[in-house]
């Protein structure tokens, strides 16, 4: 990848990613542990639906909040707390016995992660230009598909000799070692909205909220978003328990099925990261290049949760292989999009806004898939409401979002 401009270190990129896969090692933990947790607390599939539900209470709302904190504070320091923040929470997760403050703590981590990508966002979309933004977000992207994929197979792994509660603590802890590398990498940059804001004094100011919410591709964007998280949380939150549960494999496969299926995932990410930028560098249009990998990917996924839905198990976890390689046509795309129209100073509130909507997701997902499976006692249903979800998710992105071009922002609705 080419080296940012001056202003962010060689370094930055790197750590974003690094704290974006630990962020998904830290909130796919309980996905991991649910058919550990779920006999011990002797939970039913809604009450799991619950817990996983609740994280998304805070990290939902709390998107518009980091990304007005990233506009106003400087994003290394707000990054840094939301860190420590989620970090002691999952290691907290590990001291629980019971259902109530189990809910709590994931409250707590939704509040906490939810500075990751605002954070993230404005400081790519501030620094980089668009034919880099998508081999950035790809790299920084790989902490959702390699978190998962180290959670779920080394925490897999680790809870079947240990259990789910020591893991949970060494986790947690273990992610506190991030900040050290952070504070080295960012100790000489400005600390605070108004250093950086000397450096711009010339800079447009950022658009307002309200200026972000009366556009027609803030709100594509978001739902775009939605479709993708509906889809990939989905996958997260229930593919362990599908696997053990209703197909029948053991704690070790199961991490090593899920393992797999996150690998292909980072692996397709971020080789199409780089060909979405060569294109784009090449001369073709962002427009068509980024729709087109979009629209592709959800298209693989909707078809993939479909054979998933009707096939028998060795088809199906093929299926879900498949799922895998096709969620990695979409995340550098989702967020680079988002960064394109924003402008370099509007990214941060941007993604903030659009990680608001999407992460709806987050909150309903769980919920209806809870549901459905304790009313029909299988997850086939699940999977077609996922599919026909990620088929929305074309027409909104393609559709609703007319070209993937920076917004002029009117200078009498900009504001701080």
């Amino acid at each position: 990848m080419a080296q940012p401009r001056a202003g962010m270190g060689a370094a930055i990129v790197p750590l974003l990613a690094l704290s974006v896969f630990i962020n998904y090692v830290d909130r796919g933990n309980l996905a991991t542990a649910a058919p550990l947790i779920k006999d011990e607390l002797h939970l039913s599939a809604s009450a799991f639906g619950l817990l996983t539900s609740a994280f998304f209470w805070t990290y939902t709302p709390c998107q518009l909040l980091a990304g007005w904190l990233s506009e106003r504070f400087h994003p290394y320091r707000v990054l840094a707390v939301g860190l420590a923040m989620w970090s002691l929470a999952t290691a907290a997760t590990g001291l629980v016995t019971g259902f109530t403050a189990l809910l709590l703590l994931r409250v707590l981590l939704g509040l906490g992660e939810s500075a990751a990508f605002p954070c993230s966002s404005k400081l790519i979309g501030k620094h980089l230009p668009a034919h880099r933004m998508g081999g950035a977000n790809a790299m920084v992207l790989l902490g959702t598909t390699l978190g998962p994929a180290f959670g779920i197979f080394f925490g897999g792994l680790v809870m079947a000799k240990v259990g789910w509660r020591p893991t949970f603590l060494m986790f947690g802890l273990a992610s506190l070692l991030w900040l050290v590398p952070w504070f080295l990498a960012t100790r000489r940059s400005p600390q605070t909205r108004a250093a950086e804001v000397v450096a711009d004094a010339d800079a447009p100011k950022a658009p307002s909220f309200a200026a972000i919410i009366v556009r027609r591709e803030a709100w594509g964007a978001g739902f775009g978003h939605f479709c993708l998280n509906y889809a990939f949380y989905f996958l997260i939150s229930w593919m362990p328990l599908y696997l053990v549960k209703a197909r029948g494999f053991s704690m070790s496969h199961m991490a090593i099925i899920g393992g797999e299926i996150y690998l292909i995932n980072a692996a397709s990410g971020i080789a199409l990261g780089w060909v979405n930028d060569r294109l784009i560098a090449a001369g073709r249009s962002v427009t068509l290049v980024r729709k087109g990998f979009i629209a592709t990917g959800f298209l693989i996924v909707a078809a993939s949760f479909i054979v998933t839905a009707l096939a028998d198990a060795e088809v199906a976890v093929a299926a879900l292989y498949v799922a895998g390689f096709g969620f990695g046509f979409i995340g550098a795309s989702n967020f680079a999009n988002g960064q394109t129209l924003a402008g370099p100073h509007a990214a941060g509130k941007w993604m903030g806004f659009q990680n608001f909507v999407g992460n709806f997701a987050g909150i309903v997902c769980p919920l209806i898939t809870g549901w459905i499976v304790d009313a029909t006692g299988s997850f086939s249903s699940a999977f077609v409401v996922a599919a026909a979800v990620s088929v929305a998710g074309v027409f909104s992105w393609c559709v609703v979002v007319r070209r993937i071009e920076p917004l002029t922002w009117p200078k009498a609705v900009a504001g701080a």
